[in-house]
């Protein structure tokens, strides 16, 4: 089955997108145009001087010193030539990589506005892929592929103006030749896209088989699983084989096509070249520049036809990764201001595929509370916490704070309200500062050092360089104990009114977990607290209990007059105790 897909822009999308990282740079565009002009307009002088000097020679009687003046001519165009396009080309680049940046920052923005739920959907392939391998393609495309293309389209088109100005009739005869190229152009053009499209998403699904793969090694072991990850891994590579085989098909047709288009050019003009000096209707000088002319059409043409199918590939990526604002889901929440911080359920239904999880559940949570929710497993407990903090939307019903939905409250907002702690808890690559920096960008040394202490993190002190130690892949690496710890104090960085906690200890061996607990105590104090709970020790010292069973809150009180009514949550508290 393949995963979810984020979106994929379309072409007029694709086509502004262009537009823009143009006028982005009005004046590095006029540079490069400039510059790209300037070095087709004298390499075209070469031709036309040796024209003039077979002419010359022609007459029998030829001037030594005009002939040197000639060849004089001739190297410095030359050397004009090979230094205007050498800028052309910089300049063309530093506008490419001012772009790229642009384009880099944009997407950043967008992949880090995605809701937790489309990333989750997605999966790491398709955000790997488009981060790594169609930002490199869009990248090449932009340093190399753009300017040789624009530099090569602009060199046809002064070649073949300047055939027609020595020779009308020849002119046309290398036209022949360049308009061959159209059919088999159009014909290219017509089917990459969806070719190059295509071959992005096998590479999508690829990835993110064998990441899946990788990372759950030791289940896939566990259970027998090898003989079918590896069946899943081949089909998806030869998915991905297939759809460049395509590509390549796409690439040979066109190519071979450049080599018919140059030799039929130039064949035309050297016979009709030929035909034309011998009926005295050109002059010799004349048809030996047209074909000089026609001869350098290969060196562009080639360059124009062989980078253009980067371009097709970087237009596929660059549909990617534009595509990826439209699962962003347009503009960010405008909610109004929660007028206190009462959390409130009402009538809320959830589900992840066609039936629901989550079935009319009603809830009321005080501030301050510090409320224990319960059930046995696929009850709904995760789902509900998820949609308390505002990752996931309900799919009927409303969830507030303080009568504001929380779906409607921008991120910031929302997350300075309402944070949830689960049993996850990632280090960032960078420094113990920047990892804390996240939940408070503006908070100084002794905040954050306050924060680290209040959760029992005196390990920072220990550290080679404080609190600039960097993190992460052949750098310091912390322990689970470690992790959660900054995980806590972030959250007292942040300072949000409501934790919610997802059994946060749950993967930590005993020792460890009592140290958090210690910690996590002075994070909650004073908060509202919500503990989705499966050790019923929790829910002892809740103020209510809120048990849950197929996706419904059944029971709600104390944890004394749920035991007393001998309902669900007294059956599972004596099963706890082995009762």
């Amino acid at each position: 089955m393949t995963a979810y897909q984020l979106p994929v822009a379309g072409r007029a999308e694709v086509r502004r997108a262009h537009r823009d990282l143009v006028r982005a740079d009005r004046t590095g565009t006029a540079l490069v145009l400039l510059t790209t002009c300037l070095a087709a307009a004298t390499g075209l002088a070469a031709p036309w001087l040796i024209g003039r000097i077979v002419d010359h020679v022609e007459t029998g009687n030829p001037d030594t010193g005009t002939i040197d003046l000639l060849a004089l001519g001739i190297l410095g165009s030359a050397a004009a030539t090979v230094v205007l396009t050498r800028f052309a080309r910089y300049l063309a680049h530093r506008f490419a990589e001012r772009a790229l940046a642009r384009l880099r920052e944009e997407f950043v923005d967008n992949t880090l506005a995605l809701p937790t739920n489309v990333v989750e959907r997605a999966g790491t392939g398709d955000l790997m892929a488009r981060t790594t391998a169609d930002i490199a393609t869009v990248g090449t495309s932009l340093r190399d592929a753009a300017p040789e293309v624009f530099v090569g389209a602009l060199q046809t088109l002064f070649i073949i103006g300047a055939t027609v100005l020595v020779d009308p009739i020849l002119g046309l005869c290398a036209v022949v030749g360049v308009v061959w190229l159209w059919w088999p152009g159009r014909w290219y053009l017509r089917h990459a896209r969806p070719a190059y499209l295509a071959e992005g998403t096998a590479n999508s699904d690829m990835s993110e088989t064998l990441a899946a793969t990788a990372a759950g090694a030791r289940t896939v072991e566990a259970f027998g699983l090898r003989h079918r990850r590896v069946h899943t891994g081949d089909q998806r590579v030869r998915d991905a084989h297939r759809t460049r085989v395509r590509t390549l098909y796409l690439r040979s047709v066109l190519f071979g096509q450049v080599d018919v288009a140059f030799v039929l050019a130039t064949a035309l003009v050297l016979v009709a070249g030929g035909l034309l000096y011998v009926n005295e209707l050109t002059s010799l000088g004349a048809a030996v520049s047209a074909a000089l002319y026609t001869t350098r059409l290969a060196d562009p043409l080639n360059r124009v036809l062989m980078y253009l199918e980067s371009m097709q590939r970087a237009s596929a990526s660059l549909a990617r990764l534009k595509g990826v604002q439209h699962a962003a889901g347009g503009a960010a929440p405008t909610g109004g201001t929660p007028r206190d911080d009462r959390i409130e359920v009402t009538d809320v239904r959830y589900a992840y595929t066609d039936r629901d999880v989550l079935r009319g559940v009603d809830l009321a949570v005080r501030p301050g509370e510090r409320l224990a929710i319960v059930g046995p497993s696929g009850a709904g407990k995760s789902t509900l916490g998820r949609l308390l903090a505002g990752v996931d939307t309900p799919r009927a019903g409303t969830i507030t704070v303080g009568g504001v939905p929380v779906a409607d409250l921008p991120p910031e907002e929302l997350r300075r309200r309402i944070v949830l702690v689960t049993q996850e808890h990632h280090v960032f690559i960078g420094t113990v500062r920047d990892n804390l920096a996240i939940a408070a960008p503006t908070a100084d040394d002794t905040r954050v050092l306050d924060a680290l202490a209040a959760v029992e993190a005196d390990w920072v002190h220990t550290l080679p360089a404080g609190l600039d130690t960097p993190l992460g892949a052949g750098d310091t690496t912390l322990d689970p104990a470690q992790a959660q710890q900054l995980a806590l104090a972030r959250v007292l960085l942040a300072d949000p009114h409501t934790v919610i906690l997802d059994e946060a200890t749950a993967l930590l061996d005993p020792t460890t977990a009592r140290h958090a607990e210690r910690a996590m105590a002075a994070v909650l104090a004073g908060r509202t607290v919500i503990a989705i709970a499966h050790r019923l020790h929790t829910a002892h010292y809740a103020d209510r209990v809120a048990v849950m069973a197929a996706g419904r809150v059944t029971e709600l009180g104390t944890h004394d007059d749920l035991v007393a009514a001998g309902g669900e949550y007294a059956a599972l508290w004596r099963s706890w105790h082995g009762r």
